[in-house]
């Protein structure tokens, strides 16, 4: 059996693979992760965005959401990690998704004639307008501000990969 740590990682990342498929998106992943790129999520086909377009993302939990005015405080985010999502230099977009999880692994997920449940929510920010910071220290974090509204659903997974154009789903 999975640690919890290890368990709420692979959640999460699980988490992102079934919004994926709800928004008709596949996800790939590197045999190696060198570029803090946990998935890549991808509309295959020609969109007004251009052929196949795609998204690269960073994937962290947490089990307890530091919220104040808005915005989710996010602090477990290295250096290291914040300077590969960090700038405007990435030929593919990048994001860093943000999933709240129960404290508990029993609660992860519930199941009724209704259908399955998954708990909690998924929250998204492009860090695209920050500049990569002068050091890369893996023992140093900084804290990254989420807005609430940037929730993760179908919808607006297939939109970050397919830009600002609408494309309905289904």
């Amino acid at each position: 059996m999975l640690d919890q740590n290890n368990h709420q990682g692979k959640f999460g990342a699980d988490y992102i693979r079934v919004l994926a498929s709800a928004a008709g998106l596949i996800w790939s992943q590197d045999d190696v992760d060198l570029d803090a790129v946990d998935l890549c999520l991808k509309l295959p086909g020609r969109t007004p965005r251009g052929f196949s377009p795609r998204i690269d993302v960073q994937v962290k939990t947490v089990r307890k959401l530091d919220v104040s005015d808005g915005l989710i405080n996010y602090s477990r985010l290295s250096y290291a990690q914040f300077n590969k999502l960090a700038g405007t230099d990435f030929t593919v977009p990048r994001y860093l998704f943000v999933v709240h999880v129960p404290p508990s692994i029993a609660l992860y997920a519930d199941l009724s004639t209704y259908g399955l449940l998954l708990r909690h929510i998924g929250y998204y920010v492009s860090l695209s307008d920050q500049p990569p910071l002068p050091t890369s220290d893996p023992n140093r974090h900084i804290r990254v501000k989420i807005p609430l509204s940037n929730v993760l659903t179908a919808e607006s997974l297939r939109s970050l990969v397919v830009g600002n154009v609408v494309l309905p789903i289904g």
